[in-house]
C-alpha cells in the first residue's frame, strides 16, 4: 500500500537542490544578483485550476536560490547580527518540519514540551541565571521583549493592586516606563503593543558607548512613584556595549521597579569567561531576552525570554478555552510561556545546537567571533581615512570613512554590490557609519581579511574622486 506522507523521490530532489545551494555558499557572492522584475516573471505565475507537478514546483523555487537570495547564511554576512544555521541545528529543522508538531500544549506534542523544557534548563544554566526562571521559546527578539515586558506590566500593577489582565489599562495607575537612549526599536514596539505610548517613555542619558547611566536613572526614579519598568541593554544594537546591569538592578531595587534586559545577542557573553565580566550583574534583573538564530546560529526564528517571575510570566501569557487540555503535573503547556498558540516547535533547534556544541563549543564560537571584530577593526583602521568609533569589546565595529557622512555612505553601498561580503549602514551619535557585525560560526581568519580588503577597496575607489 502507497503510503501518501512519504514521497521519497520529491524530499530527495529537495535535498539536492539544498545540498547545491549549500555547496555553493561558503565562495558565492553575497549579494543578491536577480532584480525584482527578475524574480517576479520567474515566479509570478497565474494560479492554475488544477495545480502543478510537485516536482515541477520545487525546481521553480530552487532556480531562484542562488540568484534572489542574500548569502546571510554565508561566512561574509556581516549585516544585522544575523547568524547562519549550524549543520546540526539545519537537520534539526528538518525534522521539526518533517514531525509538524504543534507546540502549543504537552498533549499536541509530548516530545515538544520536554525538548523545550530541557533546551529552558541548559539555556538558564549557560547564562547563569535562576534556575527555577520561566522560559519561553517566541518567533525573535521583538517577541521575546514583547512577553518580558507583557509579564513585567502584570507584576508592577498586581504589586499595586490592579488585575490588568481583567481589567485592561484604562483606569489603572499609571506605569513609569523608562529604556536608556540607545535602547533598540524593538523595546518601543513591544510598548506599543503593550499599550504604553512612546511618548509616555522616559529616556535615561547614555554615555559615549551608548551605556545607560547609572547616576541618571537613580535621579529619574527619585522623582517619580507608583509602579515603574526600567529596560536596559546587554549588547547595544550599533556599539555593542553594555548597560551597567549590576549597578541599575541596585537602583531598580531601591525603588522596586521590574528590570528587563534586551540582550539580543548580547546575553550570550555569558557563556565566555572572558567576556561575562561585561554582563556582570545581569542576574539580578527580572527578566531577560535574546535571539538563538543570531549567536547560536540556529535557523529563524528562535527567539527565548526569561523571568524571574513565573507566575506573572504565566499570567500575562496563559489562555484558556474549554477544548484546550491543560495539564496539571510537571509537563509543560507552551501556550503559558509565549504569545501563541499554534506554533512551530523551535525549541528542537536550540536543543540540537546546545547539545552538539556543549558549554565549550558555544564559548568557543563567541569568543572566535569576537576576536574576528577586532580583527577587523585593525585592519580598517591603519588605513588612512579610516576610522573605528567603538570600543570593540564584543561582536560589533563601527567605521567611518573620511569623517563624512556620504563618503561613508558610498563604501557601503560599493561594498553592497561588489558582494564579496556585505554589510550595512547605520547612524552612531549623528554620523554616518558603516556596521559590521560578527556572529557567524562559518567565519575564518581569510574571509575577514578578504572582506576587509574589499571594503578598503571601496574605500580607494571612493576617495579618487576627491584626490582627482
Amino acid at each position: 500500500m502507497t503510503n501518501p506522507f512519504l514521497d521519497e523521490a520529491l524530499l530527495a530532489r529537495a535535498h539536492a537542490h539544498a545540498a547545491d545551494f549549500l555547496r555553493t555558499l561558503p565562495d558565492r557572492p553575497v549579494v543578491a544578483r536577480a532584480t525584482r522584475s527578475e524574480i517576479v516573471d520567474a515566479l509570478n505565475v497565474p494560479l492554475s485550476r488544477d495545480g502543478e507537478d510537485a516536482a515541477s514546483v520545487i525546481d521553480a523555487l530552487a532556480s531562484q536560490a542562488d540568484r534572489a537570495t542574500i548569502a546571510s547564511a554565508g561566512p561574509r554576512y556581516f549585516g544585522f547580527v544575523i547568524g547562519g544555521s549550524l549543520p546540526v541545528a539545519l537537520a534539526a529543522d528538518w525534522l521539526t518540519s518533517a514531525w509538524d508538531q504543534n507546540a502549543g500544549i504537552y498533549v499536541t506534542s509530548p516530545l515538544a514540551s520536554v525538548i523545550e523544557d530541557v533546551a529552558g534548563r541548559w539555556l538558564l544554566e549557560l547564562f547563569g541565571l535562576p534556575a527555577d526562571a520561566s522560559v519561553g521559546f517566541v518567533t525573535g527578539g521583538q517577541m521575546a521583549n514583547f512577553t518580558a515586558l507583557a509579564a513585567a506590566r502584570h507584576e508592577v500593577l498586581r504589586r499595586v493592586g490592579w488585575d490588568v489582565e481583567a481589567d485592561g489599562l484604562p483606569g489603572a495607575p499609571r506605569v513609569h516606563v523608562i529604556t536608556g537612549a540607545e535602547s533598540h526599536a524593538t523595546i518601543d514596539v513591544s510598548l506599543r503593543y503593550l499599550g504604553f505610548g512612546t511618548r509616555t517613555l522616559l529616556r535615561v542619558e547614555a554615555d559615549a558607548q551608548g551605556r545607560m547611566r547609572p547616576d541618571r536613572l537613580h535621579r529619574l526614579l527619585e522623582n517619580l512613584s507608583g509602579p515603574a519598568i526600567v529596560c536596559a541593554q546587554a549588547g547595544n544594537v550599533n556599539s555593542g556595549s553594555f548597560d551597567p546591569v549590576g549597578e541599575l538592578a541596585a537602583i531598580t531595587n531601591e525603588h522596586k521597579a521590574w528590570l528587563h534586559v534586551d540582550g539580543a545577542f548580547g546575553l550570550w557573553a555569558r557563556a565566555s569567561h572572558k567576556l561575562a565580566p561585561l554582563a556582570a550583574g545581569l542576574e539580578l534583573a527580572d527578566s531577560w531576552s535574546t535571539d538563538a538564530h543570531k549567536w547560536l546560529n540556529v535557523p529563524y526564528d528562535g527567539g527565548i525570554v526569561m523571568t524571574r517571575h513565573p507566575r506573572s510570566h504565566r499570567a500575562a501569557m496563559t489562555s484558556t478555552a474549554a477544548y484546550i487540555e491543560h495539564t496539571t503535573g510537571a509537563e509543560r503547556d507552551g501556550i503559558d510561556w509565549t504569545p501563541e498558540y499554534s506554533r512551530r516547535a523551535r525549541g528542537i533547534t536550540i536543543y540540537a545546537a546546545l547539545r552538539a556544541l556543549g558549554r565549550s563549543g558555544v564559548e568557543a564560537l563567541i569568543d572566535r567571533t569576537c576576536t574576528q571584530a577586532r580583527q577587523m577593526a585593525r585592519l580598517l583602521a591603519r588605513e588612512e581615512g579610516v576610522a573605528v568609533l567603538n570600543d570593540v569589546a564584543l561582536n560589533q565595529v563601527l567605521v567611518r570613512f573620511g569623517d563624512d557622512d556620504a563618503a561613508t555612505k558610498e563604501v557601503v553601498t560599493r561594498v553592497q554590490q561588489d558582494g564579496t561580503c556585505w554589510l550595512g549602514g547605520s547612524k552612531w551619535q549623528g554620523k554616518g557609519v558603516m556596521r559590521i557585525s560578527f556572529s557567524n560560526w562559518a567565519t575564518s581568519d581569510e574571509d575577514v581579511e578578504r572582506s576587509a580588503a574589499a571594503i578598503l577597496r571601496a574605500w580607494a575607489a571612493t576617495r579618487v574622486p576627491q584626490s582627482a
